[in-house]
């Protein structure tokens, strides 16, 4: 195995076959120990947090691959906390795509003067430019064209991908009593064809999740959704 890169959450490797191991670590991103799926440092090392964000990972691909949703996934080992995926190329240096069911977090910090915390949001997605020194800024389709990062097509099916998983998501949650706030994706262009799959995790550090008006906690989710 070959290092390639260390992140914030997980360290990537090439495997000799060209597929990709993701080793995913118990550092979680937030600040001053507060977790925040939004936020571009690691604020907190929760024990169990990388093994808890791969089951949770495991299970959401999974259903996503019966469904026929185009993903990296290929397969997971919980013990050693590692999982393998497709080879996927980002767009650009990478994009971040938001989907919202509730007006919190960077959504009130831009568009506080006319939303109100917590109202609902119709599956508002928005998609942001993986940048830690520009605060990760979102960027409209226009100009994801324009910049030869993404083409109109092409986000167009990135919107529908992301509310279409979003909606498979919200559903597993709703099911344990759980709603869905946000949730956070990452695609990238997978095989020959370069069709756009689903990359990166799905887990309790991506999304804001509430149970009887209360924060669920990465770990605790885990422990819901799989108990």
């Amino acid at each position: 195995m070959k290092l390639v890169y260390k992140g914030k959450t997980k360290d990537v490797f090439l495997l000799e076959d060209g597929n990709y191991l993701l080793k995913f670590k118990d550092d979680m991103t937030g600040e001053n120990g507060v977790f925040d799926p939004g936020s571009n440092s690691v604020g907190l090392t929760m024990e169990g947090a990388g093994r808890a964000g791969l089951r949770l990972t495991k299970m959401f691909f999974e259903i996503l691959n019966e469904k026929g949703i185009p993903t990296h996934y290929v397969d997971a080992d919980i013990d050693a906390a590692t999982m393998t995926v497709k080879p996927a190329a980002l767009f650009g240096k990478g994009l971040e795509v938001i989907c919202r069911y509730r007006a919190v977090g960077s959504f009130m910090r831009r568009y506080g003067m006319y939303a109100k915390e917590g109202q609902a949001l119709d599956a508002f997605v928005e998609v942001t430019l993986k940048d830690d020194d520009r605060q990760d800024p979102p960027i409209t389709e226009d100009a994801l064209d324009m910049l030869g990062i993404l083409s109109h097509d092409e986000y167009k099916v990135l919107k529908e991908l992301t509310k279409k998983i979003g909606a498979i998501v919200k559903e597993e949650l709703e099911k344990r009593g759980i709603e869905l706030y946000d949730i956070k994706f990452e695609f990238g262009r997978i095989g020959e064809d370069r069709h756009i799959a689903l990359i990166d995790e799905i887990s309790g550090g991506n999304m804001r999740a509430f149970k009887d008006g209360k924060h669920v906690e990465p770990l605790e989710l885990e422990k819901l959704m799989l108990e």
